[in-house]
């Protein structure tokens, strides 16, 4: 018995170890990628300006009686739906991007932003200002004020994610939300974007280096991120839970059971003795 024991002693402790290191691997992330590798970063994070997009829009100048009026702090003509404050000022509704992608600002009017940059936007309107005599020297800041992204499925906190500016990677959703559980899928995360009027579902595979030149790697506004729990999770899921219930409490009383028969057979050998 003692060698049999020996024997299977080092046996089961290698199973152990495989096991622990097989499991290391099925959770890692970007396992395949070199360390200490530089990649240049190829992927655009932002696909401009969209339908519904919530606009901040600031002008400066070195004169700020010019820009009261194009400006929602101080020019309460400018009005549009929905109202977010904005970080150390008053009550900033922003200029909602209507489904033609329009936007409609003070004096200038109705103007076409679908599609343009921050930056684009930004620099035409600051000439629009200076070429019709409005502001001779405008400095404008446009930011977005309503970039959300809903992460679902095997992960520690799902939920809504609100973003300051117009930057989020997969990865840096994940960390908002906790994490993925260990027996969320990795290799299988489903993205699901709302683009040019065409909902796209797309994969993405964060145990891989590629996840980098994915177009899903830079989440856009409104993504819905889903981790899919692997089959054992969700054969755990199928399963009855109170039938399981009387499984695990119908095991503990036989373990009890045979503990206590084994040291009564153990205390009879010895009192023999």
């Amino acid at each position: 018995m003692q060698i049999k024991l020996r024997t299977l002693l080092p046996v089961l402790a290698f199973a152990a170890l495989f096991a622990s290191c097989r499991q290391q691997r099925d959770i890692a992330y970007v396992k395949d990628a070199a360390r200490d590798s530089v990649v240049a970063i190829d992927g655009q994070f932002s696909k401009g300006i969209q339908a519904n997009d919530i606009l901040y829009i600031y002008v400066e100048s070195q004169t700020p009686q010019a820009t009261v009026l194009f400006n929602q702090e101080t020019n309460k003509i400018a009005v549009s739906k929905g109202t977010v404050m904005n970080p150390g000022s008053s009550a900033v509704q922003g200029y909602l991007v209507n489904q033609d992608g329009y936007i409609i600002f003070p004096v200038l009017g109705k103007i076409k932003v679908l599609g343009l940059t921050h930056a684009q936007l930004a620099s035409e309107l600051e000439k629009m200002l200076k070429d019709n005599g409005h502001v001779l020297d405008p400095v404008v800041t446009v930011k977005l004020m309503n970039f959300r992204v809903c992460v679902l499925g095997d992960v520690a906190r799902p939920g809504q994610l609100v973003v300051q500016g117009e930057r989020l990677t997969i990865f840096e959703a994940i960390s908002m939300v906790g994490d993925l559980k260990i027996t969320g899928q990795r290799e299988n995360v489903t993205v699901i974007r709302e683009e040019n009027g065409q909902r796209i579902i797309g994969n993405i595979n964060l145990a891989s280096k590629d996840v980098f030149d994915s177009p899903y790697y830079y989440l856009h506004q409104n993504d819905v991120v889903y981790v899919e729990p692997n089959r054992r999770s969700k054969r755990s899921a199928d399963r009855d839970p109170i039938v399981m219930t009387y499984i695990s409490s119908g095991l503990s009383v036989v373990s009890v059971l045979s503990s206590m028969f084994y040291y009564w057979t153990l205390s009879k050998y010895y009192n023999k003795k």
